[in-house]
């Protein structure tokens, strides 16, 4: 049954080639730019000019219209290490309920513009704010998943009046990964990724985020990193890439989340651990890490209007994995 629900989402996927070592015969990787040109998004992607610390940028968005407006806007927020092509089923969803659904890659990330400087949430959510302000957008829920959901949290903290309610997916940084993690230089991360095989990688994203999708299911995710190891612009993407990962190592909002007023929804599913940064940990420490479900029903009793769902047997991609299930919490929640 999840495979049929899934289907829908991924039949734009199932053309691409199989990774390399998961089968005998499997042509070499096609090349994607670095801002993913040549991997496919289910609706159309525009793009809006940006200027982030004096530098030109392009952010990349999908606008998706319901044939039935109820008036209200959605807006998506993806994590690290998936393209916001992978909200396909969830736009579906809303879109059949009667919401726009806005869905951007930020910057960084996607389709969107690789900087050479630094990322930083205040930035990414700048950066949103900036989309609604030129879609004409005034209010809109959000629903994030994953790094999403850090975004999601400090969108709403620095702009209150302009969401109406959040659902945080499996979000991460319901802890503040200094406490557990040293310091670890950028170059030394950007080494380590660099050498990462397409294998290897599917083991990290199975392991970390206890999926429980079949494995071709996961293999746009691997094509979507690895098919642009060829392009020539590679190695801004990587430094683009690990800069993500120290924004959410050296940005926390665990401490914002119980400052949160409005209406908050998280949903968690029972088996996820992810906690980034998990590795570089002292080994003593590391089971303390990523208790992902008991940290968000511990926040939510600390806020003023907020609650927590667990659904069981499922890992990090909760909306892929629990459609059926994560439908009728989101659509209950924002339809209250």
């Amino acid at each position: 049954m999840k495979r049929l629900l899934f289907g829908a989402a991924c039949a734009f996927f199932l053309a691409l080639p199989v990774a390399p070592g998961l089968a005998a015969d499997a042509p070499p990787r096609e090349p994607y730019g670095i801002d993913l040109e040549g991997f496919p998004y289910p609706y159309p992607v525009n793009l809006l000019p940006l200027v982030n610390d004096g530098e030109q940028l392009r952010m990349a968005y999908m606008d998706v219209a319901p044939q039935q407006p109820n008036g209200r806007t959605v807006v998506l927020l993806h994590g690290r290490n998936f393209p916001s092509s992978y909200w396909a089923p969830v736009i579906t969803m809303l879109t059949a309920a009667g919401y726009r659904v806005v869905v951007p890659d930020q910057i960084g990330f996607g389709k969107s513009s690789k900087p050479s400087g630094e990322l930083h949430f205040d930035t990414l959510a700048r950066n949103t704010m900036a989309l609604l302000d030129h879609l004409g957008i005034d209010r809109a829920d959000i629903v994030a998943h994953s790094m999403g959901g850090m975004l999601g949290v400090r969108i709403a903290r620095a702009y209150p009046d302009r969401v109406t309610r959040l659902v945080l997916t499996a979000p991460i940084g319901l802890e503040d990964y200094r406490l557990y993690v040293p310091p670890t230089p950028t170059e030394q991360i950007m080494e380590t990724e660099d050498r990462l095989t397409a294998e290897g990688y599917r083991k990290q994203l199975e392991t970390n985020y206890a999926l429980k999708l079949p494995p071709d299911q996961v293999t746009p995710f691997i094509d979507a990193r690895f098919n642009i190891k060829a392009s020539a612009g590679y190695p801004r993407w990587l430094r683009a890439f690990v800069s993500s990962g120290q924004m959410i190592y050296r940005e926390p909002v665990a401490h914002e989340i119980p400052l949160l007023a409005l209406p908050t929804l998280f949903i968690m599913g029972a088996d996820d651990h992810n906690a980034p940064g998990r590795a570089n940990a002292p080994e003593a420490l590391r089971p303390q890490m990523g208790q992902n479900a008991e940290l968000a029903v511990t926040l939510a009793a600390k806020m003023q209007n907020a609650h927590a769902e667990i659904i069981a047997n499922t890992g990090h991609l909760v909306f892929l994995e629990a459609p059926d299930q994560y439908k009728e919490l989101v659509l209950g929640f924002l339809g209250k």
